[in-house]
């Protein structure tokens, strides 16, 4: 059968044809991917076609300069332009120059021009030193020249407005500290303002302002500012902080407590006890923790205030009631008195004069186990949340575990926790007889809720803190001019350490709160400091 011939009947097909036919397809088949690849002929890319792919060469190079310029190596990355020396110097003055540090350089997507140039978009965001970061972005072009690719050097490169009329320059503000006035408007000192250093650092805007500064566009020639091309930093509103701070008491109480805390950790506050309002917050150290307002102690005797508002407030004592002060008394531990004094046949006023532990521990049946701390919350704002202006603790009265424990709760251990602040308040409140949220600056929300005391309890506190002055433990307070009522605490730490000395003290319309650390007593640390204090501002601020 010849190549021409029909299928037979059985319907085979001539074999040699479909060979010929199948060999000139691959052929043909070849033709064409050949033609694809080199974009030839009919597969030219036409009017309607992408744009040209950039040589991967290029995009190489684009992110090796950037990646080279990013980590600081200028000369490398210098090496990889058309003009190296001029490259070299330029990116090194503009990083040093701005204090840019560890910018960070993001390539996009390349294209070619029809020159066959590679233009390489980026993104840059460079770290000016205490300032902020500044963000442009700018583009790379790159030639071949020769068998390799270069970056063409370009001071726009860099920035788009940096040129051979125009470069940058930094300018740093001195922005300085913001204001801070007292109670009627005067500048703080500067000593006083060092004696408030943690007090001004949680201020809202009463610390050094967050730096300023600006990069700005220079005329080469003439060296006048063209332009601002970023800022760094807030601008001052100009209006400064103010504060109820009295700079007479705040001096006073910071050269008491540094004088009298001899190296030990302290604090002091003094505030108004008509309305609240601070006068004073020192802390010994003068600088860090703000423990006068932050801090969490137990008050020990202090705290015989509140325990004997609650006993008073139910009639469980009268001031003139005996109530025994033995040496010791167990409730499933031993307690004792400083000192292990008794005083056989005491009054109720007597026990607190003379700061009787084991008198208040028998007395706590007379109090329901939640009580004491349902009257601390009630009539003295004890655990509430307080908005003093700055943050504060605001004291914690839990209800007791045990009869161990509820012992302890009667003299201001156990679990109790205070500072300052809340004693100078408690002090307030008791010989006001109505709680004012404290406050270091005006106009601060007030979500306290609490009841006034009733007269005779404030009456009674008053003469019983009066009587601690003029026959107890706070003696040494008795010279000084003015009616003061006092009261001392002495809080045990642990087994090891000396213990925590207290003292709370009111004069005319100041009440005062001090805590020693390790003072061993009340009567020997913090009694000196406010007599210090008291000593130093006779009078009453205004």
């Amino acid at each position: 059968m010849t190549d021409t011939e029909q299928p037979t009947s059985l319907g085979r097909r001539p074999v040699r044809k479909v060979r010929v036919v199948a060999a000139m397809g691959l052929t043909v088949a070849l033709v064409v991917g050949v033609a694809y690849a080199a974009e030839l002929g009919p597969f030219a890319p036409g009017p309607g076609a992408g744009p040209p792919r950039p040589d991967p060469e290029a995009t190489s190079r684009a992110r090796a300069f950037l990646s080279d310029w990013a980590a600081g190596r200028t000369s490398q990355a210098a090496a990889l332009t058309s003009s190296p020396g001029e490259a070299e110097r330029v990116l090194r003055s503009f990083t040093a120059g701005l204090d840019i540090s560890e910018p960070t350089l993001t390539p996009a997507a390349a294209t070619v021009g029809k020159d066959g140039a590679v233009t390489v978009p980026f993104s840059a965001k460079m770290p000016v030193a205490d300032l902020g970061t500044w963000t442009y972005t700018s583009a790379l072009h790159l030639r071949r020249r020769g068998d390799d690719w270069k970056v063409e050097w370009a001071l726009s490169l860099v920035h788009p407005k940096l040129s051979s009329t125009e470069k940058f320059h930094l300018k740093r503000e001195d922005a300085g500290a913001p204001e801070v006035v007292d109670r009627k408007g005067a500048v703080l000192p500067d000593d006083v303002r060092a004696s408030l250093t943690p007090v001004l650092a949680q201020l809202p805007g009463g610390t050094d302002a967050a730096p300023r500064g600006a990069i700005e566009r220079v005329d080469r020639a003439t060296g006048e500012v063209t332009g601002t091309e970023v800022t760094f930093g807030k601008k001052l509103t100009g209006r400064p902080v103010a504060t109820t701070i009295d700079p007479a008491w705040q001096a006073a109480a910071a050269t008491a407590l540094a004088k009298g805390a001899k190296g030990r950790d302290a604090a002091l506050v003094a505030l108004r006890t008509d309305n609240g309002e601070i006068l004073a917050v020192a802390n010994a150290p003068a600088s860090g923790f703000n423990r006068a307002v932050s801090g969490t102690y137990a008050p020990g005797s202090t705290f015989k205030l509140v325990t004997s508002g609650a006993l008073l407030l139910k009639g469980a004592v009268r001031p003139e009631d005996t109530v025994h002060c033995p040496k010791y008394l167990t409730v499933g531990k031993e307690f004792h008195n400083v000192g292990k004094f008794e005083h056989r046949g005491a009054t109720f006023r007597e026990d607190f004069a003379e700061s009787c532990n084991t008198a208040f521990i028998g007395l706590r049946d007379r109090l329901g186990d939640r009580e004491l701390g349902e009257v601390a919350g009630k009539y003295f704002g004890i655990g509430q949340e307080w908005h003093i202006g700055i943050p504060s603790f605001d004291g914690a009265v839990p209800a007791p575990g045990d009869e161990t424990e509820k012992a302890a709760s009667m003299i201001g251990q156990g679990r109790l926790q205070a500072n300052p602040l809340i004693m100078a308040s408690v002090t307030a409140t008791a010989v006001s007889g109505r709680f004012h949220q404290p406050a270091i600056t005006r106009g601060n929300k007030d979500t306290t809720t609490t009841t006034a005391l009733p007269r005779g309890v404030a009456t009674q506190l008053r003469a019983m803190m009066r009587a601690t002055v003029t026959d107890g433990t706070a003696r040494a307070l008795a010279g000084l001019p003015g009616e003061i009522g006092a009261k001392t605490g002495t809080a045990e730490v642990n087994d090891d350490d000396p213990n925590n000395g207290w003292l709370v003290a009111h004069r005319g319309n100041v009440a005062i709160a001090c805590v020693v650390e390790q003072g061993d007593s009340g009567g020997s640390s913090a009694v000196p400091v406010v007599h210090d204090l008291l000593a130093a501002v006779p009078d009453d601020p205004s």
